[in-house]
């Protein structure tokens, strides 16, 4: 036995192991999903920024260059500008403030016409007007022409168009030569590499749009953007043993942890640095790291469109990668597999240890009974078995012990107690549950015919017949009980009770050799053991059976309080546990379940308890499983099946659907199956489904049904609404 209970733990574990290793993975890569996600959309903001901006600034220098004339220009631009003596054009040194306003840096090479001249000035009132808005979010603005000049605001560098070389030449860097049309045929924004910018030193990418009039490049605007705050939250804003990684297509490394470092050729590239290993060592980060980083960026390079979380089996890893709109960077999130079976090993461990716990102690309790005398309490027994055969249920037996023979002891006492009061109970019950049943439905009956005419003065018909229709639900509920109850009394098998104790009377002179060494003797025990659990068990049935007899019972009267208020004011709701009212229409209808051999299937999910009329709910409930019952009669019994489940929407509802394999509901009866009379079975009246649909209406909620079709099965959706008890969610 012991064996086969380590096999049972040993399985156990591993099954339980299994299923927290899939719950847990499933969770952590959904969350690191929504995670990477919402961190893509946050970091491309400032290039989406970028590409609107641009937008509007180039529509701005377009219609400046278009109406600045030929007179204004010259004035301007003289007043404004000087040649000095190195050759270049910059800003007149008297009331220049590189704060404030623009700089503007004319190379010495560069001689400024009267349509270079009309473009300067236009880029400068531009970025005067927009400039100082734009520097909330970008280091700078500037705006740079095919001939060379160049117009910055870049406040924090004022001085830098009156510091450049006179022969400074900015056609010649990545942030000019993305907009020239041979390279950017589109004419669309465009974004460099990454560049460690001389004056600020720091890293930047830039972002540039190509103007183009009447068919000729004109000017290129740009905003420079500095990366050091989204390499700052790539590295602090991440997931719990998880790291971020921001990287270009080409292998250029933006962000990471440990191996983004700046050197002598800019931004450490390493899928380049992978070509030239004399290079790759004097990177940052060992040999193992940079293959690391490397197959990383190979696998997301290589995964099929629309996979936002990847495998990484080499590594153990998950990755979760999203593109950022703009410059096409690569956002990875890395989380190890390990955090997410390091926790499942973790509860598979303690299974084990329970599970091995539990073995110890009951080979310890099993070893501590069979240690101790039976023979004076089989005595014992035997004589109450003599006299329950012969119908004195009142025994005497020692229950002062406190093992489980004493226990037995009390539990064989308190049986015959409990056998006897119940057999005098059932007796007294089948006399008077057919007169009950007829009060009753006398009673009910005249209860009918006032509501009837009380109808017909108020318009009320529809509350009579819906109380006759829920109250005979559950009068059939409780007559099935009551039978049930009766063939339990009269399948009790007392008479093999009688057979045991003549036997140990035959042998009461060497009682212990005949339960030790006799072949009959040898069963006596466990016939015992097997006799008490089933008049325990007996005893649990006839008393649950009587118990649904007098809750059905109450049932009616709540039900015909339900509908009688139908015509007041609501009652108050009360705190209820869904998942009790849906177990309760079950057994009331447990009967005819079981007379039709169908099978229930159940997914409640745990809900706290919520207010709510339980009665109207319950009579909801009730007569959602009655209808499905009777659709399943044309499948075979085999595979009749009624599913109910229970979950809690997103839209602060409660939904419960009752789903069976019947007959199904044809497409134009669908609109008609809610209608006051409308039914599909011979001996039915309509009122069910009439009456749950505004009792669920008077809840607050709605029922609603769906079918595919006839031989499609239907599905009936109860959703009220969640209102949970005060303190309790």
């Amino acid at each position: 036995m012991g064996v086969r209970i380590g096999v049972v733990i040993a399985l156990t574990t591993f099954l339980s192991y299994l299923h927290i290793l899939h719950t847990l993975r499933d969770e952590a890569l959904v969350h690191l999903e929504r995670y990477v996600t919402e961190r893509s959309q946050r970091e491309q903001t400032i290039f989406l920024l970028a590409r609107d901006n641009h937008t509007f600034l180039k529509k701005a220098l377009e219609e400046r260059i278009q109406s600045l004339t030929q007179e204004e220009v010259g004035a301007r631009f003289d007043r404004m500008f000087a040649h000095l003596p190195d050759g270049s054009v910059r800003n007149r040194a008297e009331g220049f403030d590189g704060t404030k306003m623009p700089g503007v840096f004319v190379p010495r090479r560069v001689t400024p016409d009267a349509d270079m001249r009309r473009r300067i000035l236009a880029a400068y009132d531009v970025l005067s007007w927009y400039g100082p808005a734009f520097h909330t979010r970008f280091a700078n603005t500037y705006i740079t022409l095919p001939e060379g000049p160049l117009v910055i605001y870049w406040p924090e560098y004022p001085t830098w168009t009156q510091e450049a070389e006179p022969d400074f030449w900015n056609p010649d860097f990545d942030f000019f030569s993305i907009s020239l049309p041979k390279n950017n045929p589109a004419r669309k924004t465009a974004w460099s590499q990454i560049i460690l910018d001389p004056v600020a030193r720091s890293a930047m990418v830039s972002v540039s749009t190509p103007l183009d009039m009447e068919g000729h490049h004109v000017a290129t605007l740009s905003h420079d953007v500095s990366l050091e705050e989204m390499e700052a939250r790539t590295f602090s804003d991440v997931l719990p043993a998880a790291y971020n990684v921001i990287f270009r297509d080409d292998g250029q490394l933006i962000a990471h942890p440990s191996m983004a470092e700046q050197g002598p050729a800019g931004i450490y590239n390493v899928l380049e640095t992978a070509k030239q290993p004399d290079e790759a060592s004097a990177r940052p980060g060992s040999a193992e790291q940079r293959t690391h980083i490397r197959d990383i960026i190979e696998r997301v390079k290589k995964h099929p469109p629309g996979d936002t979380v990847l495998e990484l089996p080499e590594h153990g890893e998950y990755l979760a990668t999203a593109r950022l709109e703009g410059p096409g960077w690569n956002f990875v999130t890395v989380l190890p597999e390990a955090t997410v079976t390091q926790p499942a090993l973790q509860a598979a461990r303690i299974v084990l240890l329970l599970g091995l716990g539990s073995l110890l102690l009951e080979l310890i309790i099993l070893y501590w009974v069979l240690q101790q005398q039976i023979t004076r309490p089989l005595h014992s027994f035997t004589r109450a078995t003599d006299r329950v055969a012969s119908g004195d249920f009142h025994v005497e037996l020692d229950t002062s012990r406190g093992d489980e023979l004493g226990q037995l002891a009390h539990a064989f006492r308190l049986m015959a107690d409990q056998v006897q009061r119940r057999e005098e109970e059932l007796r007294q019950a089948n006399e008077g549950l057919e007169q009950r049943v007829e009060e009753r439905t006398r009673e009910l009956k005249e209860l009918h015919t006032q509501l009837v005419q009380t109808a017909r003065r108020a318009g009320m018909a529809e509350i009579a017949t819906n109380v006759l229709h829920n109250v005979g639900n559950v009068l059939t509920s409780v007559y099935t009980s009551a039978q049930l109850a009766k063939e339990r009394m009269e399948e009790m098998r007392l008479e093999h009770v009688g057979r045991v104790a003549t036997l140990l009377r035959e042998n009461q002179e060497d009682l212990t050799g005949f339960v030790t060494r006799d072949e009959r003797g040898q069963h006596v025990l466990p016939f015992l053991g097997k006799l008490g659990r089933n008049l325990l068990d007996e005893q649990r049935e006839i008393v649950s059976l009587l118990e649904d007899v007098g809750r059905y019972t109450e049932h009616v009267g709540d039900i015909v309080k339900v509908q009688q208020n139908y015509a007041r004011t609501p009652r108050l709701h009360e705190p209820v546990q869904l998942a009790d009212l849906v177990e309760d229409a079950l057994r009331i209808n447990s009967a005819g379940l079981s007379r039709h051999q169908v099978k229930v299937v159940r997914h409640l999910a745990a809900l706290p308890p919520l207010l709510t009329d339980k009665h109207k709910t319950l009579m909801i409930l009730v007569n959602l499983v009655s209808n499905a019952k009777y659709a399943l009669d044309g499948v075979s019994p085999a595979e009749r099946m009624l599913s109910l489940r229970m979950e809690r929407t997103d839209t602060g509802h409660v939904r419960i659907q009752v789903h069976d394999n019947g007959m199904g509901i044809a497409p134009e009866m669908l609109t008609r199956i809610f209608q006051y009379g409308f039914t599909t079975r011979d001996e039915g009246h309509g009122f069910g489904l009439h009456s749950s649909a505004l009792a669920a209406q008077e809840l607050g909620g709605s029922l609603t049904v769906h079918s595919n079709g006839p031989g499609h099965g239907a599905t009936f959706t109860l959703e009220i609404p969640y209102a949970p008890v005060q303190g309790k969610t």
